[in-house]
């Protein structure tokens, strides 16, 4: 995947098949997903009217928040639909990660919520990160989220199927090869190591480089509860899992527990 277009599968997963809005405003553990990367993120940002370019940033879930805390956002995601949708949130274009169409130096902040999921290629997550270091400010912020390895191993227990042959089988090879090749279920996907992670955006010219596992080790009993018979997760265990996450912040050992890493870095000041 060089040649600057995405495979035909992401395209269809986030063009036709999935809302991506739907699974964070209304799944538990996506709820919690959202919170945590607000609660994240605003450690980070730089006041309120900042420029921020949301990169991959889908229907605008994110810039919706951001828009009202003050931020002048614009959006680009390489789906239309995405695109069409965010339009009545910020600034919203077509546009690919790996060839961004906004001039050097021009944003306060840069962040890639999704793009480095469906990048296996390691070339073209280093297109995506020189991308971003080329049009955020001297100093600016870039703000890169990434599936956790071993998410999957996590999240099939919580359907009460890993231990099925089939299952089995497509988890162990996710954890063998950090790529799922997209054949059914979800599309296709890379899975970082923090420290995988963190090393690229080191490569790429960050500094400052930090990295927090955004559900922190205790998101798939919040999953696992939803997947049950009657009312699903109560309020207290989600609360609980949320204090889980905030609690492992300085432990990295906990990273490979959390579904999603984020990782902050900052552009070298001229």
């Amino acid at each position: 995947m060089s040649n600057l277009e995405l495979a035909p599968s992401v395209m269809r997963f986030y063009g036709e098949t999935v809302n991506e809005d739907d699974r964070l405003r209304s799944s538990a553990d996506g709820r919690m997903e959202l919170a945590r990367t607000q609660e994240l993120l605003r450690r980070f940002l730089p006041p309120a009217p900042a420029r921020v370019l949301d990169v991959g940033g889908g229907t605008g879930i994110h810039a919706e928040w951001l828009v009202k805390d003050g931020y002048e956002v614009t959006l680009v995601d390489p789906v239309p639909r995405h695109v069409e949708s965010a339009a009545a949130v910020c600034s919203a274009i077509v546009a690919d990660a790996r060839d961004l169409p906004q001039p050097d130096g021009s944003f306060d902040v840069v962040q890639l919520l999704g793009p480095l999921y469906h990048l296996p290629d390691l070339d073209d997550r280093r297109k995506a990160l020189a991308e971003a270091r080329r049009v955020v400010k001297p100093g600016g912020l870039i703000a890169a989220a990434a599936i956790n390895r071993y998410a999957s191993l996590f999240e099939h227990v919580t359907y009460a199927h890993l231990h099925t042959e089939r299952i089995h089988d497509s988890v162990s090879k996710i954890l063998e090869t950090a790529v799922y090749d997209g054949v059914r279920g979800f599309t296709l996907s890379y899975f970082h190591r923090a420290e995988e992670l963190v090393a690229e955006l080191t490569a790429s010219g960050l500094t400052d480089v930090q990295v927090f596992g955004i559900e922190g080790p205790a998101w798939s009993l919040v999953k696992a509860a939803e997947q049950q018979p009657g009312e699903g997760p109560t309020g207290d265990l989600i609360a609980s899992a949320m204090a889980a996450a905030r609690m492992a912040e300085p432990y990295p050992e906990l990273l490979a527990a959390s579904s999603h890493l984020l990782a902050v870095g900052k552009a070298p000041s001229r």
